[in-house]
């Protein structure tokens, strides 16, 4: 066993009992196609990271101070590379209350962070699974949680470890968040799983003088209370974040397919017009290993000669 896993793993997985997180129904579905579950595994992380540039405020002449949670004299994502569109203002206007530019860039930091501390967390409860001798784990659901406002987030998987009956156990376990009936499709649709995919993309909007108006703060500007406008900005953050976080999907792929798609967005707004965009895709990443099986025809419960 490893010693790296803390002691309540080491006691939970050799209790002498096997352990589990399936539905009783999903538990008898991994007994039909051969799957033996072993011991529930988990993974844990807690990262701390701040959320980059807070808007100290524009100059005259459209300056910016900023500040960052753990670095300061940070500058704008240009130099760390990523999304970046500029926005400027159309009025020529001078003065301190007036945003003469706004700005949507790719938090990379953040992204990185996410990164990082969900991919600790799947790594150790892969320690689990590989303890237990399992060939995959199945059913994993992972939570992304704050802690507090310290600007901490814990990661946490979980998934049942299986041992495949009269198979050679691979080099390191396979994973998938299905189970019971719809882990039977996938295998009889002539597929294996082989990894989870959570990737993220968060884009943070500064706000220009019109963004900031239609998003209601009233910057002044000249409108009627029956325009319908389409806010600009707010639209192309929404849709880069979104094209960002497929693009990232499909580079973990590497000629797979993806399966049971999840997005979720989430969005914060630190300051009037101000947006932090974060958009997290899941998903299973399955590989063709057969020719699917045909499906019998349904036989009618009812004849209606």
């Amino acid at each position: 066993m490893s010693d790296d896993l803390p002691e309540a793993a080491r006691g939970r997985l050799h209790g002498g009992a096997f352990t589990s997180g399936l539905s009783v129904a999903d538990l008898a579905a991994c007994h039909t196609m051969g799957l033996e579950p072993v011991g529930l595994v988990q993974g844990f992380c807690a990262m701390q990271w701040g959320y980059g540039p807070a808007r100290t405020g524009f100059g005259s002449a459209g300056g910016m101070g900023m500040g960052m949670g753990f670095a300061s004299g940070f500058t704008p994502n240009v130099a760390r590379g990523g999304y970046v569109e500029n926005y400027q203002c159309p009025h020529g206007m001078v003065s301190a209350e007036h945003r003469q530019w706004g700005q949507n860039y790719e938090q990379t930091w953040i992204e990185q962070s996410w990164q990082d501390g969900y991919g600790a967390a799947n790594h150790r409860m892969l320690e689990e699974a590989t303890t237990l001798g399992a060939h995959g784990v199945v059913g994993v659901v992972d939570s992304v949680a704050s802690l507090a406002d310290a600007g901490v987030v814990e990661f946490h998987l979980l998934g049942t470890a299986v041992i495949v009956t009269d198979l050679e156990r691979p080099s390191a376990p396979w994973t998938t968040s299905l189970a019971g009936q719809r882990l039977a499709k996938l295998f009889e649709a002539g597929y294996a799983p082989v990894s989870t995919i959570a990737v993220v993309s968060s884009v943070r909007v500064w706000a220009s003088c019109m963004t900031e108006y239609f998003m209601g703060s009233g910057a002044g500007l000249w409108s009627s209370p029956t325009d319908s406008v389409e806010i600009d900005q707010l639209v192309s953050a929404r849709t880069r974040a979104r094209q960002l976080v497929r693009e990232r999907a499909r580079s973990q792929l590497h000629g797979d397919e993806l399966h049971g798609v999840d997005v979720r967005v989430n969005e914060r707004e630190p300051g009037a017009g101000d947006i932090d965009i974060e958009v997290q895709l899941r998903g299973n990443r399955v590989r063709r290993a057969r020719h699917a099986d045909p499906l019998a025809l349904p036989r009618p419960a009812v004849s209606l000669s």
